[in-house]
């Protein structure tokens, strides 16, 4: 087992090809909250992965064995609900909302300006649909905010928010998030 006890953010400072050459590591977000865990690089090294306490691993990160070689951090696809407002009749100020009620529970949550992301969970699917949001469940990545205390200097990647993807009537149905579109007065 090699061991695994430097992590450089973002791979910052290193030059893309080099990047691509390294061996990667496709890992969930309940291993990469913990700074003491094993994996296996996909080039079929066993890792021993020690971090500092505390330090969380962020997808796009890269771990530095004992040899010097690296390893790419990949975040990987993962049961979550995807949370946006209601285009009939929401506005996207409802997500603000939902993130403050989120908050106040300290549930690990992903922030986009078009959507939430959260780890599956029935009572707060339907605390988010009191609210008049649609919560849709797939697999994806997920990188919940640092918080406001995390460590220095590795908090969220700065990248850019993916599209905005329009709603479809397919995807919104009258009972997609438990009330009816009613307008009519």
């Amino acid at each position: 087992m090699r061991t695994v006890n430097k992590l450089i953010a973002q791979g910052r400072g290193l030059s893309a090809t080099l990047l691509r050459r390294a061996a990667f590591v496709v890992l969930d977000w309940e291993l990469r909250q913990k700074s003491r865990f094993d994996a296996v690089d996909s080039s079929g090294r066993a890792l021993g992965v020690f971090l500092p306490r505390g330090t969380v691993v962020r997808g796009g990160d890269v771990l530095v064995v004992e040899d010097g070689s690296l390893v790419r951090v990949q975040a990987a696809p993962q049961r979550v609900m995807r949370v946006t407002h209601c285009t009939a009749h929401g506005s996207p100020f409802d997500l603000l909302r939902a993130a403050y009620h989120l908050g106040n529970r300290h549930v690990p949550l992903e922030l986009h300006s078009e959507h939430l992301k959260l780890e599956p969970d029935p009572v707060l699917a339907d605390l988010l649909r009191q609210m008049h949001l649609v919560v849709a469940e797939g697999d994806e990545a997920f990188e919940p905010e640092a918080g406001a205390y995390a460590a220095a200097g590795h908090g969220h990647a700065h990248s850019p928010a993916p599209p905005a993807t329009p709603a479809t009537p397919a995807a919104h149905r009258d009972d997609a998030h438990g009330h009816h579109h009613d307008h009519d007065g």
